[in-house]
């Protein structure tokens, strides 16, 4: 149901409705609803207490109220995904990004569509760049000027603002601002954003091998041209999960994750600073979503979801590699880097045992000697690639 009312809603939707006895949904929802004999419940704090209510009823005739279409950015899957498709029917509505295209006549298919109501402003920071186009749901009416403050703090304060409130409704108010001038801007939920992107802010790169200064770290990284190599060699592929071990500042696995929408990644790290700098690198980078362990690598492997691919970066050992051969399965891909000798032969008697290959890489980098130049070489990366099953 969205801001058009019950009035709004199609023949079949209306039927359900009046034929309930038990609808839940939001309070503004529940007050647009005709007289009837229903029990009506608001829609609780948290969010999966309402989604538990709706199982506890399960073979119960029961209808949910919802904004626009429950299946895009909506809360319909969180309920579907626990019952069998005989058991629910979804009468969705127009799109509050529908509604949105069609007070702004832009295409959505050009347009970057994402969900702000329950996820930090920072998922934003991947796609800002001068003319992008997005639309994005808010939680409330206050976020609107907690956008525009993190646009203005990350140089995208020319950004013009389009601020929808109660699309498709006879409430409806459309006010268009740019980021820098919206000071204590109010608007009433429920409301989305347009943006088109304005300004000098440092645009980043869809290419892995993101500039080392875009991580906190102390030190303790996989530097840019190494991880461009890792990342091609680790070779993410759609939906796929990647364990981060010894993660360091998380660079390998933010730049997972920033390669694909559905990616999921976690990182290992034992130092608490150094685990707290990959959650603020993940937010910052907007990948929140990055799951972050607090724990030694061998003490760790038990407890994660089973991965499609693993990165060793950090505390490469025997042990280590024994435990992960014997828990992973087939199909499963490891890359593991190493720069001292001990690596090096580490990764060679392991390569005879469990197959794969083994490339080095050196990078030099020009620096002055004196009034000339010279190249000044790294530390050479020795990296092991196997997938186990396949030799």
């Amino acid at each position: 149901m969205d801001s058009g009312g019950f009035d709004e809603l199609s023949k079949d939707a209306k039927n359900h409705i009046t034929s309930a006895r038990y609808i839940i949904g939001p309070a503004r929802h529940l007050s647009m609803l005709p007289d009837c004999d229903a029990d009506l419940v608001k829609w609780p704090v948290p969010f999966s207490k309402g989604v538990e209510m709706i199982l506890a009823r399960r073979g119960q005739p029961s209808v949910m109220l919802t904004s626009g279409d429950p299946f895009w950015f909506g809360a319909g899957t969180q309920i579907t995904s626990h019952l069998a498709s005989k058991e629910w029917v979804a009468f969705p509505s127009y799109s509050c990004f529908s509604l949105c295209a069609a007070e702004l006549g832009w295409a959505l298919e050009k347009t970057l569509c994402i969900g702000l109501h329950a996820a930090p402003i920072s998922r934003l920071r991947p796609h800002l760049a001068p003319n992008r186009k997005i639309m994005a749901t808010m939680r409330d009416g206050s976020s609107v000027s907690q956008l525009a403050s993190y646009l203005g703090n990350i140089g995208f304060g020319k950004t013009h603002i389009t601020c929808l409130e109660s699309l498709g409704g006879a409430n409806q108010k459309i006010t268009k601002i740019r980021a820098n001038e919206i000071g204590e801007f109010e608007c009433a939920h429920p409301v989305m954003v347009a943006l088109v992107i304005a300004g000098n802010g440092e645009v980043m790169q869809t290419s892995s091998g993101l500039p080392d200064s875009w991580f906190i770290h102390d030190g303790q990284i996989t530097k840019q041209a190494i991880r461009a190599f890792t990342l091609s060699s680790l070779a993410p592929r759609t939906g796929e999960h990647l364990w981060d071990l010894g993660a360091g500042s998380g660079s390998i696995g933010i730049e997972w994750l920033l390669s694909d929408s559905l990616m999921r990644a976690t990182a290992v790290e034992k130092q608490p600073k150094r685990a707290d700098n990959i959650r603020q690198n993940a937010i910052t980078l907007g990948v929140d979503q990055l799951l972050v362990v607090e724990s030694d690598n061998i003490d760790a492997i038990h407890h994660l979801e089973r991965p499609d691919c693993i990165f060793i970066g950090g505390g490469l050992n025997e042990q280590l590699l024994d435990l992960l051969w014997a828990h992973i399965s087939d199909g499963t891909r490891i890359v593991a880097n190493g720069v001292t000798i001990e690596t090096d032969r580490l990764l060679t008697s392991i390569q005879a045992r469990f197959g794969g290959n083994i490339q080095r890489l050196e990078v030099s980098h020009l620096e002055g000697i004196g009034r000339m130049h010279g190249w000044k070489a790294a530390f050479p990366i020795t990296q092991w690639i196997v997938t186990k099953g396949y030799r």
